[in-house]
């Protein structure tokens, strides 16, 4: 696949400007550059902790978070890739069930269905950015990914009146880029602490056996409650998941929030509220 490149992706790459590139020899430009474009991938690795037993809290300065290291009882149930036609099913479902969730929703969906926007918010659920369209950031360029936040995050402003706080990349890689852009918006990266993979699935039961260790306060559970980027019939099976895991957590002591309530415990929110308490 071949990315186009210009001054600003040159700069993400630490190449300098075009207006003021020079050109050194050959093997120079060539080291240089691996070296960067090396640098400019790394944070693809912060996947990785979605796959261990026990994931950190997340990097210094809110960079990426996996969990919240609280011991309130409570966990943040989420959704990706929505909303849908069938979002409304999902709130109807939370609903009989007292479940608050976060919804990571793509921009391009919610142009699609803002009324459904509208409707989670209004009834007590989180919204979410998870870009505007459903591409992967380590097959963009820099300027790619900066227009694509910078479009879902006006998109949020359209639509709900306010930015999201909190971000979360498709497929949940991350490069160089996606984490400038996600800061230069004011958003935290958040990724999970347990997945349902439900989209490899046909019935609830491997499902719930995979978050089933992962039901501990703090924990950030991810699902996906609708068929944009996933086979047909994943919804529809996550909503066939919430009962049983909404009577899992209910054994466990734990009650499911919003990721805003979630971080509230978190003492990486303590020295952020005690400034703004003394700047008051």
């Amino acid at each position: 696949m071949s990315i186009a490149l210009d001054g600003y992706d040159m700069v993400m790459f630490g190449m300098g400007r075009l207006g003021s590139f020079s050109w050194p020899p050959v093997a120079a430009v060539a080291g240089a550059g691996a070296g960067a474009a090396l640098a400019y991938f790394i944070p693809s690795v912060l996947v990785l902790p979605t796959f261990w037993k026990d994931p950190p809290e997340s990097l210094p300065a809110k960079t990426c978070r996996w969990h919240a290291a609280t011991t309130h009882p409570e966990v943040a149930l989420t959704f990706d890739d929505g909303p849908s036609v069938d979002t409304a099913r999902t709130l109807d479902v939370l609903d009989e069930l007292d479940i608050q969730a976060t919804f990571f929703v793509l921009g391009t969906q919610m142009c699609s269905h803002p009324d459904t926007v509208l409707e989670i918010a209004a009834r007590g659920h989180e919204v979410a950015s998870h870009g505007f369209e459903h591409r992967h950031h380590l097959l963009s360029s820099p300027r790619a990914i900066r227009l694509d936040l910078a479009t879902a995050v006006q998109t949020h402003r359209d639509i709900l009146g306010r930015p999201p706080r909190f971000y979360r990349p498709t497929y949940g890689q991350l490069c160089v880029a996606t984490l400038v852009e996600a800061r230069r918006h004011g958003m935290e990266v958040v990724l999970w602490s347990r997945w349902g993979k439900e989209f490899a699935e046909s019935e609830p039961a491997p499902v719930l056996r995979r978050l089933e260790p992962g039901l501990v306060p703090g924990a950030i559970l991810l699902l996906h409650d609708n068929d944009v980027s996933c086979r047909t019939g994943t919804g529809a099976l996550t909503r066939r998941v919430l009962g049983p895991l909404r009577r899992s957590l209910e054994d466990k002591g734990l009650e499911p929030v919003t990721l805003d309530r979630l971080l509230r415990r978190s003492p990486s929110r303590t020295e952020e509220s005690a400034g703004q308490t003394g700047a008051g």
